[in-house]
């Protein structure tokens, strides 16, 4: 054997790797199998602070593009210098994946993502595009850059009052209802609501999270939550 070439084929493999840079973390895309979501494509934005959102969106995405049938792409906060995920950094490439979303769902917290962007949610919210939020969704964006200001979840503008929150959602982020991450929260069904389509499956919750302070929009209530 050739005792030489041992240490130059492995300098070789070194030099590979060096060449490639850091590993990044991009969109993760699950393609859909068969299921009632074949052909539809669910887009999630995880950037939260406190909830893992990192951690626990990927696990949903694959279960609904593996037993249901959906495209699911999740989109995080990445580190543009190291291409690592860095919660809340307000960095979040892989936007334009809502340009063939049918679906949004958005666990995001205080974000103030650059106008190239942002301008692909704002597209996406323009077309009707549907949204489901989670937690802390209702303070999603803090101190966006123009034109897009209006989504912040304190936005004082009578022409997109309270921001993406409060419009979107029908609630912006007040306050903690007693004290967060030391309180849980009972989440019951209005009975007569029951039969509703979103509740279908659902039953009585119990989550290891505080509520949140709020004043909604008029609209229909279907669970109450009890901290």
């Amino acid at each position: 054997m050739n005792t030489r070439f041992v240490p130059v084929f492995f300098l070789f493999v070194l030099a590979l790797f060096a060449a490639r840079g850091p590993a990044t973390a991009g969109p993760l895309v699950f393609e859909g199998t068969d299921g009632p979501g074949k052909g539809k494509h669910i887009v999630f934005l995880a950037g939260d602070h406190e909830y893992r959102s990192e951690e626990t969106l990927p696990a949903l995405a694959r279960l609904l593009a593996k037993h249901h049938g959906f495209k699911c792409t999740v989109l995080f906060n990445i580190d543009p210098e190291t291409g690592e995920i860095v919660a809340g950094n307000s960095n979040m490439p892989g936007m334009e994946a809502l340009d063939s979303a049918d679906l949004a769902v958005v666990f995001l917290r205080f974000q103030a993502f650059p106008k190239e962007q942002m301008r692909h949610l704002d597209a996406y919210l323009n077309r009707g595009g549907p949204v489901v939020g989670l937690r802390t969704a209702t303070h999603a964006f803090k101190a966006n850059p123009a034109p897009f200001t209006k989504y912040d979840f304190d936005y004082k503008g009578k022409d997109y009052e309270l921001g993406f929150g409060h419009q979107v959602l029908g609630q912006t982020w007040v306050g903690h209802y007693g004290t967060n991450h030391k309180q849980s929260t009972r989440i019951t069904l209005v009975p007569e609501k029951a039969g509703h389509p979103i509740l279908r499956g659902v039953k009585d919750v119990w989550v290891e999270v505080g509520g949140y302070v709020g004043d909604p929009v008029s609209g229909e209530v279907l669970t109450m939550a009890q901290p």
